[in-house]
């Protein structure tokens, strides 16, 4: 997750509520991404909010690892059966070849530009090669902050591949879409699932 303050500090004050808007939405992308690996494979939930992917993963039988910058989400996070959750900004990040699967589902895009090609660089290298990497991001052009003040950086569907690619990610999927977010407003949308 983002270290960047302003950002942290909604997700601390509104972690009830945005829990109770992530318990509303089911998501085909988790099913998939959690069908393609083998029980028992080691994952992380990168920027896990309150866990519920996390749990989902862990109820299927994947041993899971979830981090999260905002201290009010982890604790939330750890009270899901089978999760190991802890505080963790994008840089606490270290470690080769640890990970079978890493879900980085709409926590990257508070990450500033500038940073995303090096954060990319780490999650390959955490990734086992071969290993399943997904990621979603909100859709569009530069950076801003919200209503709520939470920092956005949005990519198109083009840049997004070319960075994964970069890191040494093999994009072979991905899906487009249309939400409504904690902010109330609609935004668009895409995740893109790759090979390490």
């Amino acid at each position: 997750m983002s270290s960047d303050i302003e950002t942290l500090k909604v997700y601390g004050d509104m972690a009830d509520d945005y829990a109770a808007l992530a318990n509303e939405i089911a998501d085909p992308a988790l099913t998939t991404f959690i069908g393609a690996l083998p029980k028992g494979s080691h994952v992380l939930d990168l920027g896990c909010g309150p866990g519920f992917a996390a749990g989902h993963m862990a109820r299927a039988g994947l041993t899971v690892d979830a981090t999260d910058a905002a201290p009010a989400m982890v604790e939330l996070a750890g009270k899901q059966d089978g999760v190991n959750a802890w505080v963790a900004t994008f840089d606490d990040l270290t470690g080769s070849s640890l990970y079978d699967g890493i879900w980085a589902n709409f926590s990257l895009l508070h990450a500033p530009r500038g940073d995303m090609p090096r954060y990319l660089g780490t999650l390959r290298e955490l990734i086992k090669t071969g290993g399943m990497f997904h990621i979603g991001m909100k859709t569009g052009t530069g950076e801003h902050r919200d209503a709520l003040g939470r920092l956005y950086t949005y990519y198109t569907e083009e840049e997004l591949t070319v960075l994964l690619n970069d890191a040494r990610f093999t994009p072979f999927s991905s899906t487009t879409g249309r939400d409504k977010g904690l902010d109330g407003e609609w935004a668009d949308w895409v995740t893109i699932t790759a090979h390490a």
